[in-house]
């Protein structure tokens, strides 16, 4: 389901070639799945097909940059915190902590409203919007990577291949990096995969609410909030890209719990 949701959103747009802003008055609005139309049309006569597999596109992007951000923060505050430990760790620990404490979607809702006008007018609303809700989302989400990559460094630095690297004289960031980490890597690989569902929701429910991108661009949770308000008359506009959201989050979660089964051989036992 993932490889299907992955191609069509990158070659759909060649094979499925109709205008995504191309007002249809062959097809009445918000019309309901047809031959012409496989996912009906909008109030303003657009296919929704078109525009589902283009914003998908975007929609994964978000997913996959924000997860790269937060497992490079959280494998890098983890391993630094497990590793030199102390005051050190406290001082992470408490970082983190701080930031599991505070209301995620205020916050996200708080810092869009303070960039997003300086952003669109140096990068242009699409740009901008973009490296904005990545970023935030990214910046936000590190925290469970960060825990678990800890718990892990912590366990491994008393093993005996990191005391005999200690003893030949090996920097402790070689240590870190070279020796410890490639035997991290089976949890931070299921963190990313549940991040890219975590981060794709995030960025739906910033579009649902109006913060996301605009309207032009139609991600899958643009695509919600445009047929929110004619759910009475013509579900299809909001229910379909629902289940496009929910389908994908879902099967990647399956593959970050086949993973976590595949790569820890205790979780059969």
């Amino acid at each position: 389901m993932v490889i299907f949701f992955t191609m069509a959103v990158l070659f759909g747009p060649s094979v499925y070639t109709k205008d995504r802003e191309e007002l249809n008055f062959d097809v009445p609005t918000m019309a309901p799945p047809s031959a012409a139309a496989p996912m009906g049309t909008d109030d303003l006569g657009r296919d929704i097909l078109a525009r589902a597999l283009f914003g998908g596109r975007v929609t994964l992007a978000v997913g996959i940059s924000a997860m790269i951000i937060a497992i490079l923060l959280g494998t890098i505050i983890g391993a630094i915190s497990g590793y030199f430990g102390g005051i050190v760790d406290q001082i992470l620990m408490w970082i983190t902590d701080t930031f599991l404490s505070m209301p995620t979607l205020p916050l996200f809702l708080l810092i869009v409203y303070l960039f997003r006008d300086t952003l669109t007018r140096s990068l242009g609303p699409e740009v901008g919007i973009f490296l904005l809700v990545v970023g935030v989302i990214g910046v936000l989400t590190w925290m469970p990577t960060a825990r678990v990559v800890r718990a892990s460094f912590q366990t491994l630095k008393h093993r005996e291949f990191v005391e005999a690297a200690t003893c030949l004289g090996v920097r402790p960031s070689a240590i870190m990096f070279r020796h410890i980490l490639p035997n991290v890597i089976s949890p931070i690989i299921v963190a990313a995969t549940l991040g890219v569902g975590t981060a794709i929701i995030t960025e739906s429910t910033l579009s649902f609410l109006g913060v996301g991108f605009p309207p032009d661009l139609p991600t899958w949770g643009r695509l919600v909030t445009d047929g929110q308000n004619f759910l009475e008359f013509a579900p299809h506009m909001s229910l379909l890209p629902a289940l496009l959201i929910f389908l994908t989050v879902l099967s990647i979660n399956f593959v970050g719990d086949g993973l976590r089964d595949a790569l820890d051989p205790r979780s059969r036992l």
